[in-house]
């Protein structure tokens, strides 16, 4: 597995290695001993697995505070995804940058998104799945958001169709406007 540091302290891609032969392929998409001798010590307590129908669904950008942050490890199944990851760490030298890739059953890659950072995606072709692993389970009281558009991230949405929201992510505030205080005391 080839793992590249992004321009985000603690945001990695993951590259697995994929074994063809005349039967098809095999990957390893995880495993802890690789991560922890990358210096990525993290224990996956739940999977979680969506399906978008249309091309142009997004989901996010979603976080969950304290106690309860989650870190990801994201992959596309199905169809193709264009990843984004936001830091929203107050203190950050990185606070409010970006980095987005393109996830896809073909290409296989992964974006780990650690804790403090806000996390999206935009569907890039129909029937499309996404399987995500996360480090703390979900907490309905500890889920936040910011709005996927927001100005002030700039962040270069694929824009060749209108947006698909849940009713969720179309009424997320701004990031100057929501709860978020990763590196402070809670």
């Amino acid at each position: 597995m080839e793992i590249i540091k992004t321009i985000l302290d603690g945001v990695f891609i993951l590259t697995p290695s994929v074994f063809g032969d005349s039967r098809g392929w095999f990957m390893e998409t995880y495993n802890e001993e690789t991560l922890k001798k990358a210096g990525l010590s993290l224990h996956f307590v739940q999977d979680n697995h969506s399906f978008s129908e249309k091309e142009g669904t997004v989901r996010g950008l979603h976080y969950q505070l304290n106690p309860k942050a989650q870190s990801k490890l994201v992959r596309c199944t199905k169809g193709a995804i264009f990843d984004v990851a936001v830091d929203i760490r107050k203190h950050s030298p990185t606070y409010t940058k970006w980095v987005g890739i393109e996830l896809s059953a073909d290409n296989k890659k992964q974006l780990l998104v650690p804790k403090g950072f806000a996390h999206g995606f935009m569907t890039l072709i129909a029937d499309t799945e996404v399987q995500y692993k996360v480090d703390e389970l979900y907490s309905k009281e500890h889920d936040y958001g910011i709005l996927w558009n927001d100005p002030a991230l700039d962040i270069k949405w694929p824009g060749h169709v209108t947006p698909i929201l849940a009713k969720k992510d179309e009424e997320a505030p701004l990031l100057k406007n929501a709860r978020h205080h990763f590196g402070e005391i809670e």
